[in-house]
């Protein structure tokens, strides 16, 4: 039977609803919810710091690069009044519930990306969904593994490190499909040609090539310079900015 694969729903809802309704086993590849859409600035971070303080990072984001962002980022953050912090964990739980409710009695298997808060989506997932992350799942025959987490960027709360996601690889062993959020250190994968930045993971490029799964599939990359590439013999495909496209990808 064959698969679909999304990733970067970023809030997507009744698209992501459509997907599940299929019936087929649907891989979920993190960044479900929407802090801020790049194409206009929009989303949660826009809703509740306004709308002036996302153009600027956007701007700086462009203009100066990643590092430059975050301190602006950061020093914004430290002006924050004390409702703030409880202002975010509210409408990220409020994006959750209607998100993962979309995914209500379909064949799922989630994990999270950079934007994420993994607990809560776990815990907001509905009956029969499953959360995975640093294990593998079989599917239709398939071993699938799967490791969540976005590389240390601007500290969102699904960020990790490199050796935090090197770990994850070292358990999942050798896998028909590799199911990431962030693409391997190719930068023709990696690179978004809208933001600039290059985002690969070493430590996933290593486990392709010393592993050699049939095929990888990712996200993160919302307008990559090419969306597949091979490694060896792994065919390695960005599932697409699911939020823009309301497409998923199907395997097989």
């Amino acid at each position: 039977m064959p698969m679909l694969i999304v990733s970067d729903v970023h809030g997507a809802a009744e698209p992501l609803r459509r997907v599940a309704s299929l019936g087929e086993p649907l891989l979920v590849l993190g960044d479900l919810i929407n802090y801020i859409d790049y194409r206009s600035n929009e989303g949660i971070v826009a809703d509740i710091s306004g709308k002036q303080l996302v153009d600027e990072f956007v701007r700086i984001r462009a203009a100066e690069g990643s590092e430059a962002a975050t301190e602006y980022w950061h020093s914004q953050w430290s002006l924050r009044d004390a409702g703030l912090e409880g202002r975010y964990t509210n409408a990220v739980e409020a994006s959750y519930r209607e998100v993962c409710g979309a995914l209500a009695g379909s064949r799922a298997y989630v994990t999270y990306g950079n934007v994420d808060r993994p607990e809560m989506l776990a815990e907001h997932l509905p009956p029969g969904v499953r959360f995975v992350d640093a294990e593998v799942v079989d599917i239709e025959g398939l071993r699938i593994g799967f490791a969540g987490g976005g590389l240390t960027s601007i500290g969102t709360p699904g960020e990790i490190t490199e050796d935090e996601m090197k770990v994850k690889l070292d358990q999942l062993g050798t896998v028909d499909i590799l199911a990431t959020h962030v693409p391997p250190a190719i930068p023709a994968l990696a690179c978004d040609v809208i933001g600039g930045r290059v985002k690969g993971s070493v430590a996933i490029l290593e486990y392709i090539e010393r592993t050699a799964p049939h095929f990888h599939y990712f996200g993160d990359i919302h307008q990559p310079r090419a969306t597949t590439w091979r490694i060896g013999s792994t065919i390695c495909i960005n599932a697409g900015y699911f939020r823009a496209t309301g497409r998923p990808v199907r395997h097989g």
